[in-house]
């Protein structure tokens, strides 16, 4: 089923996420991980793909895996500027064949150690969205910046931005993490007025350790409000406390989003069955399954 059809539904909606291993030796933990999030039936589970591609053809098993053995949809992740279009290509032939229905286009960290963009090569993620657009019957996602891209000069431009990609395919936008919920409010309200007409899936990160947020918020400009910062600071050395406290406070914004009209939220709850199954639980009597 594409995803763009779950959309239309008007009842509140999770997504989770999981990532393929980085080595052979782990894919047992990851599908282990994987069959247990699926077991709390959210509207889909979304697979990310491995800096270069190194993971793509984990991404595709484990999306096929989800899909047909599982009985959950999925949505496999394809980035593109550590990629040769030639691995593009072959990597959208590979979902065409396993019958994976959606794909999140992006365009993935630049490389730091070799040049950008290379020759006849990916430089923005509207490219890839074309090619997927052209290459069969997708359903496209793309990811947006509620704050604004790091790279963006402003948020004028990374609305614009946003835009072209929108205009190039894509049935749904994912938002990046962020802390407080008026920021998307006001991004949504931003892109409504610039055009972008598309669903949009707020992402929310359930924070279960205070060392991976320095490392979060400079990879993506995310700001902490003083509320979450408080959070951290009272509960971020105890390792039990801390997912406690970072699940609640998740369960808090997705309550909100719900409360003000939005149906679907995505839950980067990476390859953690206990936190997604702790925020499924919270929300038992509001999200259906």
């Amino acid at each position: 089923m594409k995803i763009r059809e779950i959309l239309k539904e008007t009842t509140p909606h999770i997504s989770f996420e999981v990532f393929p291993p980085k080595t052979d030796a782990a894919y047992e933990s990851v599908l282990n991980a994987t069959d247990k999030i699926a077991a709390l039936h959210p509207s889909y589970i979304s697979v990310t793909y491995g800096a270069g591609g190194g993971t793509s053809a984990n991404t595709v098993n484990i999306a096929a895996h989800i899909r047909d053995d599982l009985g959950v949809e999925s949505l496999a992740h394809l980035t593109c500027v550590s990629s040769t279009r030639e691995h593009v290509h072959k990597v959208i032939g590979e979902l065409k064949e396993k019958g994976i229905e959606n794909i999140l286009a992006l365009r993935g960290d630049i490389p730091q150690e070799s040049d950008f963009p290379l020759p006849n090569q990916y430089r923005y993620a509207c490219e890839l969205i074309e090619e997927i657009k052209g290459a069969g019957d997708f359903c496209i996602g793309a990811a947006c910046y509620p704050e604004g891209h790091v790279e963006s000069e402003n948020r004028k431009e990374d609305v614009l931005h946003l835009k072209e990609k929108v205009d190039r395919g894509v049935d749904f936008l994912t938002t990046q993490m962020f802390f407080d919920n008026s920021i998307l409010y006001n991004f949504l309200y931003r892109i409504r007025e610039a055009g972008v007409t598309v669903p949009v899936l707020p992402g929310i990160m359930p924070v279960t350790n205070k060392k991976q947020m320095k490392r979060i918020c400079d990879m993506s400009g995310t700001v902490l409000p003083q509320r979450f910062l408080d959070v951290l600071d009272r509960f971020g050395d105890d390792p039990a406390a801390m997912q406690q406290a970072g699940i609640a406070y998740a369960t808090d914004q997705i309550i909100d989003l719900f409360a003000n009209g939005i149906n679907h939220v995505h839950v980067y709850s990476m390859n953690k069955p206990e936190v997604a199954a702790a925020i499924m639980n919270n929300l038992s009597a509001i999200v259906k399954h």
